[in-house]
């Protein structure tokens, strides 16, 4: 499977205009373009699926989440809702300013962060890992409650080194293929590689169902993906690496509204 999804790869980049940048190991040269969301490339009939709640895959999660948040957990920790009251309320807007730096620690702290953080003191509670149901579905139902506000991260002060080592992961070539992100994701962008189209990757849609995995996933679990394309050292999820390109790519793509959970291919 890993030798055809490189065939693949290699049959892209043979007839793209841009073979010579992605084989050469100078500089990079990227011209500024509008930033396209994935939502753009999906079928009718799947971005019709993605707009409607009730046809929408990723609603279960949402749903799930609303029950994790508002009900108290077994051993009698109190609820998220306990401090939180309404979510509808005192949520909004949350997602789109994360990740952001703890001033506690001096640490970069995304969405799953913040709920794991609760977790452990307020509630006494073990984190979640990664792409568990649990994390999914609260991350996801957070999410949902922002859908229409735009990212608005900040990356100054402490901010600005974290997002300055995700803006240089982003143009940095990676892997056996020796490609960099910003080589698809903004000089390839609408071109076709293994029967999708590359989008400008806009996080608005996460955490998003995707129909390669039958299931939700995080933004983390889609960086990787892309690591394993191009054959490069994976990240752990949740590592400082994929929180630094978290950030440089809400900060990328602010002013863009959240629109999760969203559907792709």
């Amino acid at each position: 499977m890993g030798g055809l999804r490189v065939l693949c790869i290699a049959i892209v980049l043979i007839h793209s205009h841009t073979i010579g940048a992605f084989a050469a190991d100078g500089p990079l040269r990227v011209e500024a373009q509008p930033l396209r969301s994935a939502s753009e490339f999906l079928s009718p009939a799947l971005r019709a699926e993605q707009a409607d709640p009730i046809r929408n895959r990723g609603m279960l999660w949402v749903e799930q989440g609303e029950r994790l948040f508002t009900q108290p957990p077994p051993g009698g920790a109190p609820s998220c809702a306990t401090c939180h009251a309404r979510a509808e309320t005192s949520m909004r807007g949350v997602a789109a300013r994360l990740p952001a730096v703890d001033a506690a620690s001096g640490q970069l702290v995304n969405l799953e962060g913040r709920v794991n953080e609760c977790r452990i003191v307020r509630q006494s509670l073990p984190p979640l890992d990664y792409e568990t149901d649990e994390l999914l579905a609260l991350t996801a139902y957070l999410t949902a409650l922002s859908n229409g506000e735009p990212l608005a991260v900040s990356i100054d002060g402490p901010a600005s080194a974290f997002y300055a080592y995700g803006q240089q992961l982003w143009n940095e070539r990676q892997g056996q293929l020796n490609v960099a992100c910003t080589q698809c994701h903004d000089q390839s962008v609408g071109r076709k590689l293994r029967g999708d189209t590359i989008s400008s990757a806009v996080p608005t849609g996460y955490p998003a169902y995707r129909l390669e995995w039958q299931t939700l996933g995080s933004l983390h679990r889609r960086l990787r993906a892309c690591q394993l394309g191009v054959r490069a050292q994976l990240f752990e999820l949740g590592s400082r690496e994929y929180l630094a390109l978290e950030l440089y790519l809400k900060s990328r793509a602010r002013r863009h509204p959240i629109d999760a959970p969203a559907l792709r291919r």
